[in-house]
Formats: structure tokens, C-alpha cells, sequence
């Protein structure tokens, strides 16, 4: 371990950024990627931290398409509001979304300030335009590869505009930006913030549901630029909750938005749905729907004639539920096909090839997340990158020669590539900001049998000093999901900050993780607590064998479902000398009652009044009395995901139980404690608590706290 009692809690090796908090956060994130028509560059979503160091601002950049010397990346937007979600028109036109200010005096500027708009760039270059603004802001934009249609997502308060609650049928009726801002503005008049809720849920992640809804508008082909506000037509009148957090898309003929859509069913039930809306007259017929299945993510061939969607099977009380890809016909009544039957993997995203032959996605498999492609004649699944990272963001070239993407993985940052489109072939690097990154340590794979036989397997982050004569303290980190993955790199929960500072840190993917099949999953479906712990014993085990590891110097922690793991390791063995639970749950059926999801958890542990059972023996809280490890407890006020009632029960509960402990709490932080300032608080308040208990070093409180 590099440093001594005398140095801060948050300092490490800084022959690298990851040894120092205050440059780690300056690094450039790439975020998001689009390809434009031409194929011959690409625009970049880029997180750099602001001025004054107190937010990260996302702005686009110009990458070249082309790998080599001479590429340089240029970045195209500068407003210290940021800007996001690029798409392109068929002639080049990037549009985005930004919060920046108009240039231009207008009637909308008032009702829109301080909101998201659309703002367009012109193919030649030169000065951004704000194209349409509503009182709400917009979400989201779609767009058309052949035509110049444009739809946007935004937020509308429900009694704006008369129209049909649900069903099928056509977009009468639909609101205005006019009756919108009348509405708001009653409101702030009144000084009413309420909001009637009628289904659930009532709030998603860090943010209340409502009371606005969001709805999809059309934006009119040939509208003058200052006109397209008024020009935005309402698609879908009164839809309720129906597109929370649903993704949509535009046929290439722009005649035909495809959109997934919530379907509420009662005593807390839901299901998504895929609709079809006429963009022209706003009928809207069902695409795709079964009872017990979700359809969402859709994206539209080429050809225009099929449609194809993520289908997610619910979990019920016997199993968890498969995910797979299906297509159906745009036009018609054919019935939905199966794209991958047997293939024992979720996938995660997918694009359409430029033939409209074949659909390539992503999907978890070992500790990666490779890209596979489907042929649709042949149904034949071919793996097509061959190495070791993780995929997201994918652009199938116009001329179907190369798929540009994101790459990560556990060691290497999010890092646009250049693909062959044939199987097997490894990534091409593409001139990005904030690309190579040389990292403190170096990266392996151990594998462990758990008790039952089956095979874990886990990365280990080792640091440079790491030797037989010098064996590092180790931190085991469980990730959270629980179905997830140790696959990629995350600017949140860092493996290599914890390298710069000396420690080795073992990334474990147990029993519920993604990619190792649905049996995988199913071991610990019902039992989250008693059998992902034996795995996470079992390959800790592997790495503390190792001569380079020292075993008598560990530490645990984790985040989410890893907090779980953290409350739940705590009751049960004392072979840790700290442990950091972060939005942790304590109580179960305390946090699935009053999470942002309640429906996701009930099936997998029935209903806590009358089948209590399951709740009982995987709560954390029922095993107080035997926690004797120092704890570090992490909650932010803001979290809907896991309420903060689970920090401030298990603070209560520690205290009362005379358990050496420590809070660290966020006001006004979510899940993930996102602010650059508060991500070092965080930070330096582990590596202060780590270096008291592991380390053996004074306790060193953080200056800022």
C-alpha cells in the first residue's frame, strides 16, 4: 500500500489519474454515439466537468470514421447548459437536445425557459438553431432515415387537451403548447405542486411521476424553423403513464412511429406493449402484446416491412423470466417470430443490418457483453467480435462493411470502434477525448467451484506493487442488479482507484448475475442472500490462496444489490476487517413496499402479508445481533430505487446494537451520487475508512465533511 498515516485518506499513485480524485474527474466520458448518413463520421455524447468543477457538462464532438493518424476528434457544441441525444436528418442536419438559451426573442422563449428544446445544426456547419420548444420540455427525439420527419417525446400536464384516456384509436383532440403553458402557469399562479396519481408507480429511480405525462408530438414536414412549436402535433391524447421510460422509433419512410406502451392491468399489474401510430391521422393500433410479456425497445427495419423489439418474459413465483428478440410485420396481421429460440443469453440491444437481412445485438456472456448477429433467413447466431469488451451503442455503416460501437470494458473506458462486419473481428480504436488511459495495475480472470459444483468466475484488479514479497490487501466489490455483470467499466464504481492506492480488488459475478444462462440466474432467484453469499465466499477464497493477495488484510463492499450483499456478508462472517454497504436494502419487506418498483420484486417473493417466508430468510435485518464488522453506511435522500428508509433503519438498528459504524449521507444525491464534488467526499471518505481497518492507519476524517 503506497502512502502512510500522514498522508489524506483520498491519495494514492499519481504517476496515473486514478491517484488523484481532483484529475479523475476530469477525464473525458464518451457517453452515447451516432452515426451520420454519409457514414463518414460520427457524433459523440462527451461528459467533461464544468468550469467551476460542481457538474458534468455533456456536449457533442466530431469523430472521424476512419481509424489512423490524423484523425482528430472536434468537438461541435460549447454551451455551458450541455447538450444531448444527437440525431441525424437524411441530409446530414444533426439535431439535439440543450437547455441553452435561443438567440432569438420568440413567444415560446418565456413557457420554455430553463427546458430542454430542440436545437438544429446544419450539415455545412455554423451556428446552432433552436427548431421547436415546448413548455415542458422535450425528452427524446426520433427521426427518419429517408424523410425529413421528426417526432419528440415531451412532458404535458393531463388536462391539457381533450382526447381519448385509452385505447385505440385516432389522435383528435390532442393538446397544444398553448393549452400546456395555460395549464403550468395556473399552476405556479395557485402555487400548486400536487399530483393526482391514478396507477402505479408514482416515481422512477430519482424523480416523481407526473403530474405531467409524457406524449409524442409530430413535427410538420416543410415548417419554418421558428414555426415548429405550433406546428407540433399531439400523437397521443391522454396516454396516462403509458410512455414512461418507453423508447421509440420512426419508420425510414417517417409515416409510422413505432413505440413500446404501458399497459396497466390493475392490483398493481403492468405490462409493455408495442403500438403502431400513424404519424399522418394518429391512429394507433397494438403491434405486439401477450399476457406476462414485455415488448420494448423497437427499431425498424431498413425496408420498412418489420419491426423488431427486446420481449421480456415476467418473472413468476417458479422462475425468473427469459428475454429474447422478435419480429413482426410493420403492415399486417402475421404473428410474431422468435429470433434467437434456445439461445440461453439476455440480449441487450439491438440495430437492423442495411440489408434489413439480419439484426445485430449485444447480450452478457462471461464476464463480456460481445456483439452477435441473426440472420433471419437462416435464424444461424454468430458471434462477432472476438475479444474481450463490452458493446453498446451500435451503427451498422450504410453500406453494411463496418459496425461502429462503444467498447469497454473492467479495464478500459468507453472507446468508440470501427468493426468489420464479418464474425470474429476485433475493434479498430477511433480518435476519441479522454482515450488511452493508462491505468495503475493490471487485470486477470480466476475461477472458483461453489459449494454445489458450479463454476464462479470473477475479474481481479492487481496493482503494480502486487507480489509474492509484497502481497496487497484485497477488497472484495459485489455489483449491483442484482441480474448484472461484472462486464465494463463504470466512472462510478472505479476498481482502479482502489489499484492506485495499493489495494487489489475482486470483481465476483455470483448466482443471479447476466450472462452465464438462465439456470444461472434461477439458483438464486429465491434465495439472494444464503447462495450468491457462498459463491462470493467461494471465489474469495480462490483469490486470498494466492500468494500476491494478502489474506490476513480484506475488506467488502458494494452498491445497490452489492449494499445488499454488504448488510448481508456483515451478519454472517467476521472474516472482513471493513465493510461499505451503499444503498443498501435492510428490511425486505419494509424496501419493496415503499421502492419504485414494487412489481419487479413481488413476483420472485410473493406477497409479504400472506407468504412471508421469503422475506424472512433473505432479510439482512433478522441477523443484527451478529455483526461485529465496522461499517460504512452510504444512502442518498434522493433514491426511489432503494429509499433512503433502509439506510436510516440500519443505522438505527447498528447504533442500537452497540456495532461500530458510520453514516455518510447525501441530501440531495440519488443512487449513484453523481455530483463530481460529492463522488470524491465519497470516495475519500472509503479510502479513510478502509486505511483506519485495513490498514491499520489513524482515522483521518475528510476535510470537506
Amino acid at each position: 500500500m503506497s502512502g502512510d498515516g500522514d498522508r489524506p485518506p483520498g491519495s494514492g499513485d499519481v504517476s496515473t489519474p486514478f491517484g488523484d480524485l481532483a484529475r479523475y474527474v476530469e477525464i473525458p466520458r464518451v457517453s452515447g454515439l451516432r452515426l451520420a448518413p454519409d457514414g463518414t463520421w460520427l457524433a459523440a455524447v462527451v461528459q467533461t466537468l464544468s468550469p467551476d468543477r460542481k457538474k458534468f457538462v455533456s456536449s457533442i464532438w466530431r469523430l472521424p470514421a476512419q481509424p489512423g493518424p490524423g484523425a482528430t476528434p472536434r468537438r461541435l457544441t460549447w454551451s455551458p447548459d450541455g447538450e444531448k441525444d444527437p440525431r441525424f436528418r437524411p441530409d446530414g442536419t444533426l439535431l439535439f437536445l440543450s437547455r441553452r438559451p435561443a438567440q432569438q426573442a420568440g413567444p415560446d422563449d418565456e413557457t420554455a425557459a430553463d427546458q430542454a428544446a430542440l436545437w438544429r445544426l446544419p450539415a455545412g456547419g455554423g451556428e446552432a438553431v433552436r427548431e421547436a420548444a415546448l413548455p415542458g420540455g422535450v425528452s427524446a427525439i426520433g427521426t427518419a432515415v429517408r424523410a425529413d420527419a421528426v417526432v419528440l417525446s415531451a412532458p404535458v400536464l393531463a388536462g391539457a387537451g381533450p382526447g381519448p384516456a385509452s385505447g385505440d384509436g385516432p389522435a383528435s383532440g390532442g393538446a397544444t403548447a398553448e393549452d400546456d403553458a395555460r395549464l403550468r402557469q395556473a399552476r405556479e399562479d395557485a402555487g400548486v405542486t400536487a399530483i393526482l396519481h391514478e396507477s402505479v408507480p408514482v416515481r422512477y429511480w430519482d424523480h416523481d411521476l407526473g403530474p405531467a405525462q409524457l406524449r409524442l408530438f409530430a413535427v410538420a414536414d416543410g415548417a419554418a424553423p421558428r414555426d415548429l412549436t405550433a406546428a407540433a402535433r399531439d400523437l397521443t391524447p391522454r396516454p396516462g403513464r403509458a410512455l414512461d421510460q418507453q423508447a421509440f422509433a420512426l419508420s425510414p419512410d417517417g409515416r409510422t412511429v413505432v413505440t413500446g406502451w404501458w399497459r396497466r392491468e390493475g392490483r398493481g399489474e403492468s405490462r409493455a406493449e408495442l403500438a403502431a401510430i400513424d404519424v399522418a391521422g394518429g391512429d394507433r393500433r397494438t403491434l405486439l402484446s401477450q399476457v406476462a410479456f414485455d415488448y420494448e425497445n423497437p427499431a425498424v427495419s431498413p425496408d420498412g416491412r418489420q419491426v423488431a423489439c427486446i420481449r421480456s418474459a415476467h418473472h413468476t413465483p417458479e422462475g425468473p423470466g427469459d428475454v429474447t428478440i422478435v419480429t413482426a410485420p410493420l403492415a399486417g396481421e402475421a404473428a410474431e417470430r422468435d429470433l434467437l429460440p434456445g439461445f440461453d443469453r439476455w440480449p441487450a440491444e439491438l440495430a437492423w443490418s442495411p440489408d434489413s437481412a439480419a439484426v445485430y445485438f449485444t447480450a452478457d456472456d462471461q464476464g463480456r457483453r460481445p456483439v452477435f448477429r441473426v440472420g433471419l433467413e437462416t435464424g444461424r447466431v454468430t458471434r462477432v467480435t472476438g475479444d474481450d469488451g463490452a458493446y453498446s451503442d451500435l451503427n451498422p455503416a450504410p453500406d453494411g462493411r463496418f459496425l461502429y460501437a462503444l467498447r469497454s470494458s473492467v479495464d478500459e473506458p468507453p472507446t468508440p470502434v470501427r468493426l468489420e462486419a464479418a464474425e470474429g473481428q476485433k475493434p479498430a480504436r477511433l480518435a476519441s477525448p479522454g482515450t488511452p488511459l493508462t491505468r495503475p495495475g493490471h487485470l486477470t480472470e480466476i475461477e472458483a467451484a461453489a459449494d454445489d459444483g458450479t463454476p464462479i468466475r470473477s475479474w481481479l484488479v492487481l496493482p503494480p506493487a502486487a507480489s509474492v514479497s509484497a502481497p496487497a490487501p484485497l477488497v472484495l466489490w459485489v455489483h449491483g442488479g442484482p441480474m448484472s455483470s461484472w462486464n465494463s467499466w463504470s466512472w462510478r464504481w472505479n476498481p482502479w482507484l482502489m489499484a492506485a492506492r495499493g489495494y487489489a480488488v475482486l470483481l465476483p459475478d455470483p448466482a443471479l448475475s447476466t450472462g452465464y444462462g438462465l439456470d444461472f440466474i434461477a439458483r438464486g432467484y429465491h434465495h439472494w442472500g444464503d447462495r450468491p453469499y457462498a459463491d462470493v465466499m467461494a471465489v474469495t477464497d480462490a483469490a486470498l490462496a494466492r500468494p500476491d493477495i494478502d489474506s490476513s488484510r480484506t475488506a467488502m463492499m458494494g452498491g445497490s444489490y452489492g449494499g445488499y450483499m454488504a448488510n448481508w456478508i456483515a451478519g454472517h462472517t467476521d472474516r472482513f476487517r471493513a465493510i461499505v454497504s451503499h444503498a443498501g436494502l435492510w428490511v425486505l419487506d419494509q424496501m419493496f413496499g415503499t421502492t419504485d418498483l414494487p412489481m419487479f420484486w413481488r413476483p420472485q417473493f410473493g406477497d409479504p402479508l400472506t407468504e412471508p417466508e421469503r422475506y424472512e430468510a433473505s432479510s439482512p435485518h433478522r441477523h443484527i445481533a451478529r455483526i461485529s464488522t465496522p461499517l460504512l453506511v452510504i444512502h442518498g435522500n434522493q433514491d426511489f430505487r432503494v429509499p433512503v428508509g433502509e439506510a436510516l433503519r440500519l443505522w438505527w438498528d447498528l447504533n442500537r446494537h452497540g456495532a461500530e459504524a458510520r453514516f455518510l449521507y447525501f441530501p440531495d444525491e440519488n443512487h449513484w451520487i453523481l455530483g463530481p464534488g460529492h463522488a470524491q467526499v465519497w470516495y475519500d471518505t472509503v479510502f479513510a475508512f478502509l486505511a483506519q481497518h485495513v490498514l491499520g492507519q489513524p482515522w483521518r476524517r475528510p476535510d470537506l465533511l
